[in-house]
């Protein structure tokens, strides 16, 4: 499929001739790639916004039955682009086949859920309710209110590097925006061009087969800084979804705070997920416990939002420790996604290697230069419970093995995390109830609690809740996964009287 390099404007591909260009990057060879991608100009994010805010008034009254439509349509023109898609994201990302046809099945999957979710006519999500009037009530009559959610106005969305796909041009955010009746104008992420230009022409081929308005869509392709910012500044643009760094997202909230009008940024911005393994587990559970954690924290080559980065383990679990050591050093290295991050979290790996209070218990092999190699630290509860640099995130094939002598040291730990996405308790439902006061602190950390079970996967339902305390993310009330995202982009209107 030919590839033009440019951006999508209301229906329209299109670039200035005197735009910078970019090319795509290959992580599996380390080198450039030969499409050419233009930058998009500031004029060109100020005709995205006008014509996302005209499409605005028709968009809206689009019925949901013909927005489930959109949606569906929408899926089954990503199922269309077929191995061509797949092979262009493993070109820009080195993520495998496998793993990217998963993550296509589940962008595919979750537009299809808000399209039936529509269908129901947002029963499901209970947004409407009625208190009929009451004329006979006193000393004044009652009045009949009506409650009901309307769309909150255009969406930008910003595509995230670690998922091309599920977070990204199409992914839930614009997903979420799309079913609620909101425009949305997507800032493409530059490590995956190709696979945005190619998601773009799936949705254009569902405006065109379904006849909604070019407006609805647009997306920008561009590096520079300054189109996020002159975006999200644009008076049109009522939301932001955004998946990044908590680095990013405060420089996009600062330009947000300028702005006349207050607007939300939803923003998922990582942690370090920790996994808390109690005490009392017999040798058998400790090896595959230990096993299992690596394995999660290398899926992805640690590059997930949920990736397990701090272990709590109990000081005298040698077995758990020997297992976790051989895990590590038999497991390859690989490529990260971006040159950026790799940067990163060779800066970051190189701080805790020299910081006195950790111990590098095991490293994996590096096979090429511009691979990460998979590393775990040791530290004590008490060190890390003083120590904000541990507690940070290591974006990447990284984990602190923290060990706690008793349950005050671990409960001292465990208060001085930030908030997080995700935490994992470990051991016998008996020890769950006797350790209420440490579930119960757990509960005030993080967005979703997990029992015996892995944090890396992210099911697309009703019940999911992905999102947490900040910095894990921007609006502790709101999930970026799952079908519940669709109220980020809808607001309340009561409607009062007898019509």
């Amino acid at each position: 499929m030919t590839l033009n390099g440019q951006s999508y404007i209301a229906g329209v591909w299109q670039h200035n001739q005197h735009s910078e260009i970019f090319n795509g990057f290959c992580p599996g060879t380390n080198e450039s790639l030969p499409s050419i991608f233009y930058e998009a100009t500031l004029e060109q994010v100020n005709q995205a916004t006008a014509s996302a805010e005209l499409a605005f008034k028709a968009y809206r009254r689009v019925s949901e039955h013909q927005r489930a439509r959109f949606l569906n349509t929408i899926a089954d023109e990503i199922a269309a682009l077929g191995d061509v898609l797949i092979e262009t994201t493993m070109l820009e990302t080195n993520l495998p086949r496998q793993r990217l046809e998963g993550e296509r099945l589940r962008s595919i999957n979750q537009l299809r859920a808000f399209a039936d979710v529509l269908l129901q006519e947002l029963e499901p999500l209970q947004l409407k309710c009625v208190d009929d009037s009451d004329e006979t009530r006193l000393p004044i009559a009652k009045p009949r209110t009506a409650l009901t959610h309307i769309p909150i106005g255009v969406v930008a969305v910003f595509g995230a590097s670690n998922f091309p796909y599920a977070f990204s041009t199409l992914g839930g955010d614009t997903a979420a925006a799309l079913a609620a009746g909101c425009p949305v104008i997507v800032k493409a992420h530059p490590a995956h061009p190709a696979t945005n230009e190619l998601m773009t022409k799936a949705i254009d081929g569902a405006i065109k087969q379904c006849g909604i308005p070019n407006g609805v869509f647009s997306m920008l392709q561009g590096r520079q800084h300054q189109l996020s910012h002159q975006l999200v500044r644009a008076p049109s643009v009522k939301a932001v979804g955004f998946t990044g760094s908590l680095s990013a997202a405060t420089a996009l909230l600062k330009t947000i705070n300028d702005r006349k009008e207050p607007i939300p940024l939803y923003g998922e911005l990582g942690s370090v997920n920790p996994q808390i393994v109690l005490k009392g587990q017999d040798v058998p559970q400790k090896v595959a416990l230990a096993k299992q954690l690596v394995n999660s924290m290398s899926m992805g080559h640690g590059q997930f939002c949920t990736s397990p980065g701090v272990w709590f383990v109990p000081a005298e679990d040698i077995d758990f420790e020997s297992s976790a050591v051989n895990a590590i050093e038999s497991a390859p290295s690989d490529t990260l996604l971006t040159p950026g991050i790799l940067h990163a979290f060779i800066k970051r790996t190189d701080a805790l290697f020299k910081d006195p209070n950790t111990t590098l218990l095991a490293k994996g092999k590096l096979s090429k230069q511009y691979h990460a190699a998979v590393q775990l630290y040791t530290c004590s509860a008490d060190d890390f419970a003083q120590s904000k640099q541990l507690q940070e995130e290591v974006f990447g094939p990284c984990a602190i093995l923290v060990k706690y002598q008793d349950e005050a040291a671990l409960m001292r730990a465990i208060s001085a995390l930030d908030g997080q996405l995700t935490a994992s308790v470990y051991g016998k439902i008996d020890d769950f109830h006797i350790q209420e006061e440490l579930i119960e602190s757990l509960q005030y950390k993080v967005g979703r609690l997990i029992y015996n079970q892995a944090p890396t996967g992210v099911e697309v339902c009703m019940s999911m809740n992905h999102g947490g305390p900040f910095p894990s993310s921007t609006d502790v009330k709101s999930t970026s996964v799952g079908t519940r995202a669709i109220l980020r982009f809808l607001r309340p209107l009561c409607v009062q009287g007898d019509i």
